[in-house]
Order: C-alpha cells, then structure tokens, then sequence
C-alpha cells in the first residue's frame, strides 16, 4: 500500500512540475501563469491536453512542437522529473508528519523554481524567498528540526532567517571589499534567510558549506570545459537550494563535516 501512494505521490508531482514550468517561464517575463493556456513560446500554437502530459508527450512529440516542429526545452521534463522524485522522497519521508510534510513540500517547489529561473536569469525574485520565509515560520511549531514549546521552535525559526540574512550579508560585504565588485546578489540574502526560517542557524551553515562544494565542482567543470573563467559569476541560488531540500529531507549537521575533516 506504501509503494502504491508513493507512486500517487510522483504521478501528483510530476503534474505539479508541469505548473511549475509555467511559473519558470513566464514569472521572469511578468505574464501571468493561470492565462492563456499553455502555448508552444516559439509559434504561439496553444497545446491540446494531449501534448501537454508531463514527460510522455515529450516523448511522444519527440521534443519538438507538432505545429512548428520547433525543440522543446529539455527544462521542461527534466523540471517534471525532479519535481516528481522530490514529491515522492518527502512523502516516503515525512507522511508521518503531514504538516510538516506540507512545508517542505511548498518549500521545495518554490526552491526548483528559483533554482531554474536563477539558472536561466542569474536573478532571484525576492517573493519566493518572502514565500518560503512564510512557510518556515508557520510551520515551525511541527518543525522536527527545532525543539522545545512550540513558541522556542518559532523563535528558532525567527533566529535562523535573521542569521541566515546577516551571514550572507557579512560574506557578501567582505567579498566586495576584497574583489572591488559584487561577490553575493541580493537575491542570495533574502535565500538564505528563508532557508534559515526553515531550518534554524545549524541548517544555515550546512546548507551554506553543501551550497559550495556543488558550486565549486560546477565552477570547476565549467574552467575545464573553458566555459568560464576563474572571477565569472554563477549563479548560487541553484546550489543554496538543492543544499535546503537535502537537509529538510535528512539534516546533515554540523559535526558531520567536522567528522570528515
């Protein structure tokens, strides 16, 4: 029976990752993402719903539109993918805290969206970081992360994204010091506290050092394949959040990375 509702769970989130591929495309263009219906951004063709199932009709059309014959953004199933794994993985995890279990599921959905759209854009909407802040706070009297009487998990919440602000701000400060330029987009700062309402001062300074070592082999790769050079920009947001979704699935504390040093 177990295995049957995770399944639901994935089927749920591949359908939920189909709409979050609506937000990634037109939220950075200021279209609203309930109207027009889906449409090919290419010929304008507006998509039957049988050439709008999550993954399979990529597929099927061979990832090319069927009026215009125009490719098809691997983004799009990639995004169904994930969001799907991801809905699948917290519900297998958290069932047993539903409440919780909303949180970061709402949490983990906005960071795909910013993960991709600061990918695409180098930007990050300061609205999905409020958002996320919001859900942290909320929810953090069924925080498992936090403990004590459901007013200290709040204020564990509160501390952890006035931390989370301050940290990157500090980091951010000293880079532009040292390199003459910005180190650390505001975009970053409004992230990591939002990523501190959800997980507290302990899961700021994980999820800040899992953040950098996915982005240094990534700066690294893209040096080797003289993509890029030493002093460009990458975007940082991608990493804070797949770093976020990792620890609201299973919290790697601190004296984890000290134990491997």
């Amino acid at each position: 029976m177990e295995i049957i509702l995770i399944f639901i769970a994935a089927v749920i989130g591949l359908m939920i990752g189909s709409f979050l591929n609506v937000c990634i495309y037109r939220i950075p263009k200021r279209l609203s993402v309930i109207k027009p219906r889906s449409l090919c951004p290419k010929c304008s063709n507006s998509l039957k719903f049988y050439d709008n199932i999550p993954v399979l009709s990529f597929i099927i059309l061979k990832g090319k539109c069927r009026n215009c014959k125009d490719p098809i953004s691997f983004v799009y199933p990639v995004t169904e993918l994930i969001t799907a794994f991801i809905t699948a993985l917290m519900f297998f995890k958290w069932s047993s805290n539903p409440f919780w279990l909303v949180a970061v599921l709402i949490s983990s959905y906005i960071f795909i969206v910013i993960a991709i759209i600061d990918f695409e854009t180098m930007m990050i909407a300061d609205m999905f970081s409020y958002a996320i802040g919001f859900v942290g706070l909320s929810f953090s009297f069924f925080n498992p992360y936090f403990s004590g009487a459901p007013l200290q998990k709040l204020a564990q919440s509160a501390i952890g994204a006035f931390a989370g602000a301050a940290l990157i701000w500090l980091l951010a400060f000293i880079g532009k010091k040292i390199y003459k330029k910005e180190a650390v987009g505001d975009g970053d700062i409004f992230l990591m506290a939002a990523i501190g309402a959800m997980l507290g001062v302990e899961g700021i300074l994980s999820s800040l050092i899992i953040a950098s070592l996915f982005g240094s082999v990534y700066g690294i790769t893209l040096m080797i394949l003289k993509k890029a050079k030493r002093f460009d920009h990458i975007p940082f947001g991608p990493f804070l959040s797949l770093a976020a979704i990792i620890n609201m699935y299973s919290f790697i504390g601190i004296n984890t990375f000290f134990f491997y040093i």
